[in-house]
């Protein structure tokens, strides 16, 4: 790490030869793969980008020059080489460095991002607060071909050919195969095209045929489709230019002294242009590279460590044995669960098809691609079109279930209203890492679509809160004749008990722990959060206090009669729901107990989202741990605590 460390900013990578830039982006890929292999993170996406974040970076100089990260999760380089490589061993830690850009951790983040296709959007609107403010300054937006599926991207790219600043957008393309000769061919005439020179070439020509007497302005317009024909024929890239870009690429995105060259080509002609980079997800780490879907996110290969080194084989943790010496089974994944109960009803049913944006294999629907694979449509990064798709589906008669994550669902919240909800279309949501989310942070927090879709006319809101649930759950709502949401965690699934196994029923719940004789307590919750509530009852127990636990199951409908009948049998019920508590369905369910004259505690997160941190931190700052409600619920009834309280997070009451 010799060049690394002496690395202390941005401006240190321009007083660099462009030899020492090549050692130190191998040093940086050696950090960042011993890091991800500790902490977790996003691995093949930063390896993909670490010549070019040092050749924007060489080029640029932030922060007066604004760099956008699309995504966010390729910006590991960015961080290292912008004073922050100390601090890149605590990446993703709860205390240390967030996994994606953050405005309030560094001066040289330009922008907040955790969402896909919304970096042209953004750099455009730095640009023209720029242009308002009397400002300079280059801004520049990074964006992969990913995220270029979605139609925010093509709506801001629209607008910025209307505007005409100069905005540069970088597209990294990590997939596309270009042959030599086309390549070499395109490359050539397009870098040619984006030369200062070339633009001051072309003006002066564009003036020179409109000063033709009568027959000027005629002849322009010819002549420019002319231009737009020729290069028809060597770029199947052209739409850039009929959006008023300029076009540039494609380049080799791992070569440092042609990325700085264009780059700076690209500054100088002041109007807005792409730049088109091949890059290789994944390059430098040959597992990767073979298959950069699987390293796309890497989960931690062992307990941290003070000092940060890849781990070794020896160190991964073994499956768990139980007293008697026998391997225990292990427990699938919420995301596993779904996909075994997806891919099993669509075996029952031909109806039931699956739909997903750019996340197949991260909603768990790898196998009923493998076994129906006519029955997945993977739309790209394009959530609101793969609602109303799915609308369109159930409209003529299937039974779709669209797969996406919590975070990820917000941004299609008009198309579930408007083009599912409104027609009581039966479409089902499955909606993945929903409530408190580990390690990504702010952006990925799943703590709002109870809010959101409660208000929804004609929704159904589950929380299962096992694997066995989860299938329950999942065959309800297929048969459900209106739109239902089947919400669960980025988690491990709790242990099955027999209430898990009991019929769903519309709107109500199940005991899962119910004492013999009268219980002065009762914790009511949903999803993973029964697990909880369970050893939460435990802790009660042991200090003389007996709690029976009430697995809530639907969050819409409620069965706010049974419950507010059912709570007069204790002296106190709490109730914890894995959303912000400001509009979630605990709140309402307490405040109705409190109406009835018996007393009651909410609990859910606060309107602030929490930062990276592991799952079991995120409860417990949020007081919905075990330990948390047991202690809450223990204070309340000794007459420590209000009748009816907020989370107990860190981002304040909700």
């Amino acid at each position: 790490m010799a060049i690394l460390e002496s690395i202390r900013g941005p401006g240190d990578i321009k007083r660099l030869s462009v030899r020492e830039l090549y050692g130190l982006a191998a040093e940086i890929r050696g950090l960042i793969i011993g890091t991800v292999t500790v902490n977790g993170g996003h691995l093949a996406s930063n390896l993909g980008v670490v010549e070019l974040t040092l050749a924007l970076h060489r080029v640029f100089e932030t922060p007066s020059d604004a760099i956008v990260w699309d995504v966010g999760h390729q910006c590991y380089t960015h961080k290292i080489v912008t004073g922050r490589y100390e601090a890149f061993r605590q990446i993703r830690r709860s205390g240390g460095l967030s996994g994606f850009p953050k405005r309030a951790e560094s001066v040289h983040d330009a922008f907040d991002a955790g969402h896909a296709s919304t970096s042209i959007s953004a750099a455009l609107g730095l640009l023209a607060a720029n242009a308002g403010l009397g400002r300079s300054g280059s801004v520049v937006a990074v964006i992969g071909d990913g995220a270029l599926t979605g139609g925010m991207a093509y709506e801001a790219m629209s607008h910025a050919g209307q505007l005409g600043l100069p905005l540069i957008v970088v597209l990294n393309d990590n997939a596309m195969s270009i042959s030599r000769n086309v390549g070499a061919v395109s490359s050539y005439l397009s870098r040619l095209s984006a030369t200062a020179r070339y633009q001051r070439v072309r003006r002066l020509l564009d003036r020179m045929i409109l000063g033709v007497p009568f027959m000027g302005p005629r002849l322009h317009p010819l002549v420019l489709r002319m231009k737009r024909a020729v290069k028809a024929i060597f770029f199947k890239e052209n739409l850039f230019v009929d959006l008023g870009f300029e076009y540039a690429g494609p380049i080799d995105g791992h070569n440092i002294h042609l990325l700085c060259e264009v780059l700076e080509e690209a500054r100088a002609i002041r109007k807005p242009v792409v730049v088109h980079v091949v890059t290789k997800k994944g390059k430098g780490h040959v597992p990767a590279e073979r298959n950069p879907s699987a390293f796309h996110g890497v989960s931690p290969a062992s307990q941290p460590s003070p000092a940060v080194q890849p781990a070794s084989p020896d160190s991964l943790s073994s499956d768990p044995i139980d007293p008697a010496g026998a391997p225990v089974p292990k427990r699938p994944t919420f995301t596993e669960a779904f996909g075994q109960a997806v891919t099993a009803a669509a075996g029952a049913d031909p109806r039931v098809a699956a739909v997903t944006a750019a996340m197949s294999s991260g909603t768990g629907l790898s196998e009923f691609h493998r076994r129906y694979p006519d029955r997945l449509f993977d739309v790209g990064i394009a959530e609101e079109h793969a609602v109303t798709f799915a609308a369109g589906m159930a409209a003529g008669g299937l039974r779709p279930v669209v797969a996406l994550y919590s975070t990820f669902l917000q941004r299609a919240f008009d198309q579930v209203h408007h083009d599912v909800a409104l027609s009581g279309l039966p479409v089902v949501f499955a909606v993945d890492r929903a409530g408190a989310v580990p390690d990504d942070g702010e952006t990925h927090q799943g703590l709002y679509d109870i809010q959101a879709f409660r208000a929804v006319p004609g929704m159904s809101i589950v929380a299962p809160a096992s694997a066995g649930e989860l299938r329950l759950a999942l065959n309800w709502a297929l048969a459900n004749n209106g739109p239902s949401i089947v919400r669960y965690p980025k988690a491990v699934c709790p242990a099955e008990r027999p209430a898990f196994a009991e019929p769903f029923t519309a709107g109500k719940g199940v005991y899962v722990r119910r004492s013999e004789s009268s219980a002065p307590l009762l914790f009511i919750a949903s999803g993973a959060l029964v697990d909880e509530a369970l050893s939460a009852s435990d802790a009660c127990a042991s200090e003389g206090v007996a709690a029976d636990v009430y697995n809530l199951r639907f969050l819409k409908p409620l069965d706010t009669g049974g419950v507010v009948e059912m709570a007069r049998r204790y002296s106190l019920v709490v109730l914890a729901e894995e959303g912000v508590l400001t509009g979630g369905a605990v709140a309402d369910l307490a405040a109705a107990i409190l109406a009835s004259g018996r007393r009651a505690v909410a609990l859910g997160f606060g309107e602030r989202p929490l930062p990276q941190a592991k799952r079991d931190e995120l409860l417990a700052q949020a007081g919905l741990s075990a330990a948390s409600l047991a202690r809450t619920a223990l204070a309340a009834l000794a007459g420590e605590e209000p009748a009816i309280a907020a989370s107990g997070s860190a981002a304040g009451p909700a």
